[in-house]
């Protein structure tokens, strides 16, 4: 599979897509076209670079284009995210595992923010971060002003945060009497709330419910395999909790003021999208299960 990153000093007026192919022979011009759609290609001015998406944005001598091309990423396709809630200012979506909360350096047609934009012709503005491969509830701003509110918000104890999450194994009483995880990440104070829904002796699995009181990065999945119970599915922290369905964590739960009539809100994910049902109490044991 063809990755190739390039750096084009324009020295004429010329359309981006002609200067494209004569400065990257090992690209036909449906292929640059493609990825230009797809986010690959930055124009740059100084030390800031925008997405050049046109093919016949004319170009002047003296500016700079840059192509992130890798052959791998250009053929991917992502599920599509589900609108749930929009205020205008914000807006609410049900994110699938496998999407992107925003684009990297080799395109943005697999991630959220790309999605929104195309879906409601609004300006997009990151709030939060979900893992690739985790899915449920995600915010994205229209407005500046909304995403710094909001973000301000999720960086905090603000805004409530909850997750389903199934792990390895059968976490011990003491354990789940104490229902909280208090360990330093990234040498900053952590803290990880939770309660068991289920426990299942066939796969030696547990259900959780978890509620963030912080916003370290991996959080829930560095916490869980500090203590022996890795999320399951997952391929970074997980060891032996590996599963063919994915990584098993959802956001499933956020609370929030919102920014424009200043009111609490709730908005909890409809149950067709949820990964953890009634269903999956068949054949537990010392569990509560709702």
């Amino acid at each position: 599979m063809l990755r190739l990153s390039r750096t084009i000093q324009v020295t004429e007026s010329v359309s981006a897509i002609e200067c494209l192919a004569k400065s990257v022979p090992e690209l036909s011009k449906s292929r640059l076209k493609d990825a230009m759609s797809k986010g690959a290609v930055y124009l740059v001015k100084g030390k800031k670079q925008k997405r050049l998406r046109r093919a016949q944005t004319m170009l002047q001598s003296g500016q700079c284009l840059q192509l992130h091309y890798d052959e791998q990423i250009m053929q991917r396709s992502a599920e599509r995210a589900e609108l749930l809630l929009d205020v205008r200012s914000y807006s609410v979506w049900w994110k699938p595992a496998g999407l992107l909360a925003q684009g990297s350096q080799w395109g943005d047609h697999l991630s959220l923010l790309r999605q929104v934009e195309l879906a409601t012709g609004r300006p997009v503005f990151l709030v939060h971060r979900l893992d690739r491969e985790a899915s449920g509830l995600m915010m994205v701003a229209h407005q500046a002003k909304a995403a710094a509110a909001l973000s301000l918000q999720f960086s905090g104890s603000e805004m409530t945060k909850h997750y389903l999450v199934q792990v390895s194994g059968q976490l011990p009483a003491t354990t789940l009497q104490q229902g909280s995880i208090q360990q330093p990440l990234d040498g900053k104070a952590s803290h990880t709330r939770f309660q068991l829904i289920s426990y299942d002796e066939a796969t030696r699995r547990s259900w959780l419910q978890v509620e963030l009181l912080s916003g370290r990065k991996h959080q829930i999945r560095r916490h869980f395999s500090a203590i022996g119970h890795p999320v399951m599915g997952d391929p970074r922290y997980g060891n032996v909790s590996s599963s063919s369905d994915g990584l098993a964590l959802q956001a499933v739960l956020l609370g929030w003021q919102c920014p424009q009539s200043k009111q609490q809100r709730t908005l909890s994910l409809p149950e067709h999208l949820k990964i953890y049902s009634s269903d999956a109490c068949t054949g537990v044991s010392k569990s509560s299960c709702s």
